[in-house]
């Protein structure tokens, strides 16, 4: 069995101290730490194991800067085969459709039988990538998917949906999964592997190798543009209600009163 799978190099901001960069439109990435992004970690993991219950290939796909050749290197010393990269300073600005754009020029000359992503990435959230490729590439397609059992060229895949239900699909292969946390428990990298890695190449290619020209990606071949971010102003605190429970729910009747939400 074939398989590719798109991650992405995320910084870490869960409890990090972030600033606007000049401009507006980006964070200051200079004292941040970066890594895999979580659901592109739990997506190579069910890769690997369905090549070790199956055989084939694993294949990661990055779109990124060289500073992105750790986290291929990463997923190289778990058990993937190859990683590609793709880096052009033409791609900069690219949302997520123009990503799935450059995506999709490499990977439709590939031979592969499923091709995996996250679910979505914890810095931007959109959920995109997954589904547009699917889209471009013209094959079925299943998201927040939490098991996958392949038998005769099907996959039976469990997919996550709202208020605890899950829905079972039969999907024929190829196709593309976008795979949600809690599938799998994502492995270490052994010293052993993460040796070989170090030994492995990590092809890089350019806006000239995808068929591409510069009005197909970054703002320009982008549906969607970042106008502004900035930190949300910080609110009233909360205030704490002691006593028993009559003395705070008297409190808090008083405060509702005094709010006009109480006659």
């Amino acid at each position: 069995m074939d398989m590719i799978v798109c991650v992405k190099r995320v910084p870490e901001t869960t409890e990090a101290e972030l600033t606007i960069a000049e401009g507006g439109r980006s964070i200051k990435e200079e004292r941040l730490v970066f890594d895999i992004n979580e659901w592109d970690n739990y997506a190579v993991e069910e890769a690997i194991l369905l090549k070790e219950k199956f055989g084939g290939s694993v294949i990661i796909i990055m779109v990124g800067s060289e500073a992105a050749n750790e986290t291929l290197r990463h997923c190289l010393a778990k058990g993937a085969d190859s990683a590609v990269r793709l880096s052009d300073e033409a791609f900069n600005g690219s949302d997520g459709y123009a990503i799935a754009r450059i995506l999709r020029e490499v990977i439709k000359d590939m031979k592969f039988d499923l091709l995996l992503t996250g679910v979505q990435s914890s810095d931007n959230g959109y959920g995109q990538i997954g589904v547009m490729l699917a889209s471009m590439l013209k094959v079925p397609h299943a998201t927040l998917v939490t098991s996958i059992e392949i038998k005769d060229k099907v996959a039976k895949v469990t997919r996550e949906l709202e208020g605890g239900e899950g829905e079972a699909l039969e999907i024929k292969l190829p196709a593309v999964l976008s795979i949600q946390t809690g599938i799998n428990e994502p492995r270490y990298a052994s010293i052993r592997g993460i040796r070989d890695a170090m030994k492995k190449e990590i092809k890089v290619l350019g806006l000239s190798d995808t068929g591409l020209s510069a009005r197909d990606v970054g703002e320009a071949g982008s549906k969607t543009r970042i106008e502004e971010l900035f930190i949300p102003e910080v609110g009233e605190v909360a205030e704490m209600l002691t006593g028993t429970v009559e003395e705070a729910s008297g409190k808090l009747a008083e405060i509702l009163k005094s709010k006009g939400l109480l006659g």
